[in-house]
């Protein structure tokens, strides 16, 4: 099938800010099948989230990204530099798991790393930028998130944009997810958002988030103590991405997932869920499903809501 080609920030995807499901904050790096079978980094995995997310109503209410994130590939490329998925933790390939997905309305993400290495110490793409979204786009893949360890940080500024520029030259719609200005900003350089928002359709900016209310308050406050940098580029196509949606974890109560719903629908910000859909309490899920939350979320003229004032909180 031949797509058009597209080029840097207009290849005409992310208009809204995606939505689905991420397996990392919930599920990391757990490879370890033979004991852990159903928590571990697998096909298998992704096959029941997704099938979560047609069941249960998530993918009606727009969440239909299955982003798989570190640790699926195998620890070496093929002799043709080739990346591997892990034989044994996903037998059938990751064309299978896209076309699994293609067939229920929702769509594949995947992960890759602008380094030597991955986060978790699996092959880098560095020296194979184009093979890999060659790759990529041969396994139908809807989305590619490029993350930032062991790389070398004066080289983001083109390497980054060259990544994007293959990625449209395979002619697949691919979501370009960056994270480029996070790697820059906790080493004290300041990132170039006009360049960052050409070029990628998300980008983070601030530490992986976890499923507590100080670390969901952290957060918030960086996006409201830089909104006046980081607003001025959101809007259709370029979102600014606070990661994800804690809704659903222990120890999260409600009222505190509550909060973390309504910010992100109101920055707006992308709704990519890391839970355990197999396993939701119906107030979480109710919370994930508000469709007032999402509408605004997803209202297609994009503008970011700001805060006007802050209250400090006492931390229990």
């Amino acid at each position: 099938m031949h797509y058009p080609a597209t080029f840097c920030l207009e290849n005409g995807l992310a208009r809204t800010p995606p939505m689905g499901w991420l397996a990392w904050e919930r599920f990391k790096c757990n490879i370890n099948c033979q004991t852990d079978p159903d928590n571990c980094i697998s096909e298998k995995l992704f096959m029941e989230m997704a099938n979560r997310l047609v069941e249960d109503g998530y993918r009606d209410a727009g969440y239909v990204y299955i982003n798989v994130d570190d640790c699926w590939m195998a620890p070496t490329r093929d002799s043709d530099g080739n990346m591997v998925p892990d034989p044994e933790r996903f037998p059938h390939g990751i064309g299978y798991l896209a076309d699994y997905m293609h067939k229920r309305g929702l769509k594949l993400g995947i992960y890759q790393d602008f380094g030597l290495l991955t986060c978790m110490g699996y092959p880098g793409i560095i020296g194979h930028m184009e093979q890999d979204a060659k790759t990529f786009a041969k396994w139908k893949v809807d989305m590619v998130k490029i993350d930032g360890c062991h790389s070398t940080l004066a080289h983001m500024n083109h390497g980054y944009p060259a990544f994007g520029k293959y990625l449209n030259i395979t002619g697949r719609p691919m979501v370009y997810s960056c994270s480029w200005p996070y790697y820059q900003l906790i080493n004290r350089m300041e990132p170039d958002y006009k360049l960052i928002s050409t070029h990628c359709n998300l980008w983070r900016n601030y530490h992986d988030i976890t499923p507590s209310w100080k670390s969901i308050l952290s957060t918030i406050d960086f996006f409201g103590d830089n909104q006046e940098v980081l607003s001025q580029h959101i809007g259709p196509g370029h979102w600014s991405d606070p990661d994800m949606l804690m809704i659903g974890n222990e120890p999260l109560l409600p009222g505190q997932a509550r909060v973390q719903m309504a910010v992100w629908s109101i920055l707006p910000a992308p709704l990519l869920m890391s839970n355990d859909l197999r396993q939701m309490h119906p107030a979480f899920k109710g919370i994930l499903l508000n469709p007032k939350a999402i509408k605004i979320n997803q209202d297609p003229l994009g503008l970011p809501g700001k805060r006007v004032y802050k209250v400090n909180l006492i931390l229990c």
